[in-house]
């Protein structure tokens, strides 16, 4: 009998070190996966943050290249309105017949460039909206992470060894 007792007490004491081993094992691959997680999810947020003041930066280009265009089609129609009113001088309308064509020829390219500005506005609207579906997803998974260490370690309370 004391012998069984002397085997039961080794075994306890050769087993109650291989269990906590283990779950210091489990405990440390949680962190690192966490920690892990963590710096991607960091890099992520910079990645949205880039992606946020690019989206920025190409609104406020095309709200200027729209205003210039709106000025522009408002300085045009004044000269157009000068040159058709005949009692104007001659001279001075001779003067912006030949500058019209300059005007115009501006008003188009502006036009383009508004165009491709909001290509622009519309590609970075969805770069930016696919790198959130990325944070967020990020955001997910360390949550369930979470749960899932938090869960571990009720476990571990509740069933001490």
């Amino acid at each position: 009998m004391h012998r069984f007792c002397l085997l039961i007490l080794g075994l306890l004491l050769i087993a109650a070190p291989v269990l906590l081993r283990h779950d210091l094992q489990t405990t440390t691959i949680g962190a690192q996966r966490a920690q892990t997680l963590l710096y991607r999810l960091q890099g992520q947020e910079v990645i949205v943050a880039r992606a946020s003041q690019r989206l920025d930066d190409t609104r406020a280009r095309l709200a200027e290249t729209q205003s210039n265009r709106t000025n522009l089609t408002s300085d045009i129609k004044q000269d157009e309105d000068f040159v058709s009113h005949s009692e104007n001088p001659p001279a001075e309308r001779k003067q912006i017949e030949d500058w019209l064509p300059r005007l115009k020829a501006k008003l188009a390219s502006l036009e383009n460039e508004e165009q491709q500005r909001q290509i622009r506005e519309t590609e970075a609207e969805d770069q930016l909206r696919a790198e959130r579906v990325k944070l967020s997803e990020l955001q997910d998974h360390l949550d369930r992470l979470e749960k899932i260490l938090e869960s571990s370690s009720q476990q571990s309370d509740t069933n001490p060894r």
